[in-house]
């Protein structure tokens, strides 16, 4: 009985963890997109003669706060699976726990680096 609530429990903490992971990328997404449809009229012409669905400087923003997000996406994925295969495999052979877990932290810390690299960049196409 234990183990089959152990079971739903962790079955419904990955759920609440994909969900809170999409809701963050999402809010990255539209908080760095937010100027997009933002537009001058520097000549005069009022908007509605001049409006258009997205300028090109607003589409570059969209596609860095899109890049950025999906970026963090894929990082906070890649560096979840590392952790869970480290406590499982450390959960098998208690024994190298040690090795396993600095082989862990160096592999999560060289993809925390290639996403901030690719943040930056995305970042600075918004800006």
């Amino acid at each position: 009985m234990i183990n089959e609530l152990e079971r739903f429990e962790v079955k419904m903490n990955k759920k609440l963890s994909k969900v809170a992971l999409a809701m963050i990328a999402i809010g990255t997404m539209l908080s760095l997109s937010a100027p997009v449809m933002a537009q001058d009229h520097a000549d005069g012409a009022s908007a509605a003669e001049n409006a258009t669905f997205l300028t090109t400087d607003g589409a570059r923003k969209m596609g860095g706060a899109i890049g950025a997000g999906l970026v963090i996406m894929g990082g906070a994925a890649g560096i979840g699976r590392i952790g869970g295969s480290a406590v499982e495999s450390m959960a098998r052979q208690p024994e190298a726990a040690g090795s396993i877990s600095t082989a862990m932290i160096i592999t999560a810390a060289m993809i925390e680096g290639a996403t901030l690299f690719a943040v930056v960049v995305g970042l600075l196409a918004v800006l």
